[in-house]
């Protein structure tokens, strides 16, 4: 029999103050977004990272933190609702707004971010395109929190396994599953911020869209390998064969960021 790791045991409340009570997932989310703004800010202004290209200042990309986070809680939050429990939010609909259960997908949430950015950018009269490629570098760090958060509340488990780092989650019965949400924190929040990163040194912002092709391809291929070792959701199963909808919304992902990053090589770097 194979050695099997307990699920370390996590109270879903980090902070509670008499009826308010802050809860671990929400302060994973605020610590990404955090975070990212900082790391945001530091892309921003360093001009040395952009050639001759404009990009958005300082000031601009802190307006953009409000519609980024609401972009990324209600899209993320309507995509789930939507593709992944549309019957039971349908007879339950108050319940749709009950975020601190959990429940969001990070497909929604990218719709979410970039119509809030389309928005944006009009009103202030941006390029477009440059602030998608600081976001595209700054989500990962977001990704591995969301990630942690998962893994905290015990939800998106992995499949049955007997690697010896199996665990035995609430509610997924007797058996030991693959810890998929720490593989996905690892693929696409700490293995893509480090790619992304590497890209930037080497120049990546002074091509336009060549940051966030590498983010739509990459996160398109660790979505995929992380869904080979997750359970899809329970409603939706496979889809045909092992695919999943994970898998099927992510294909299209990593086809479009191919393209980002074909068109952005051949059009060299902006000239000063």
């Amino acid at each position: 029999m194979s050695l099997v790791l307990p699920f370390p045991t996590f109270d879903p409340v980090a902070v509670a103050v008499g009826p308010v009570a802050i809860r671990w997932y929400a302060l994973a989310y605020i610590a990404g977004i955090l975070l990212g703004w900082f790391y945001a800010r530091a892309l921003v202004k360093r001009d040395s990272l952009w050639g001759g290209r404009p990009h958005p200042d300082l000031r601009a990309f802190d307006d953009l933190v409000t519609w980024v986070t609401l972009g990324i809680v209600l899209g993320g939050r309507l995509g789930f609702v939507l593709v992944y429990q549309g019957a039971y939010y349908a007879q339950h609909p108050l319940e749709a707004l009950m975020l601190w259960r959990g429940g969001m997908s990070f497909h929604g949430g990218l719709v979410g971010v970039i119509v809030a950015v389309l928005i944006f950018c009009r009103i202030r009269r941006l390029a477009p395109l440059a602030v998608l490629d600081v976001l595209a570098v700054v989500v990962p760090v977001g990704l591995f929190f969301g990630r942690i958060a998962n893994f905290i509340n015990g939800e998106l488990w992995g499949r049955v396994s007997e690697v010896p780092w199996a665990m035995v989650f609430p509610g997924a019965g007797p058996l030991p599953r693959h810890p998929s949400q720490l593989y996905q924190a690892g693929l696409e929040g700490l293995a893509l911020l480090v790619i992304l990163a590497v890209a930037v040194r080497f120049g990546a912002l002074k091509r336009p869209g060549l940051a966030l092709g590498l983010f739509g391809a990459g996160y398109g291929l660790a979505r995929i390998i992380g869904e080979i070792f997750r359970m899809p959701d329970a409603q939706l199963g496979f889809l045909f064969g092992p695919v999943t909808m994970g898998m099927l919304l992510s294909l299209p992902m990593v086809a479009i960021g191919a393209v980002f990053v074909a068109r952005a090589l051949r059009r060299g770097p902006v000239s000063p």
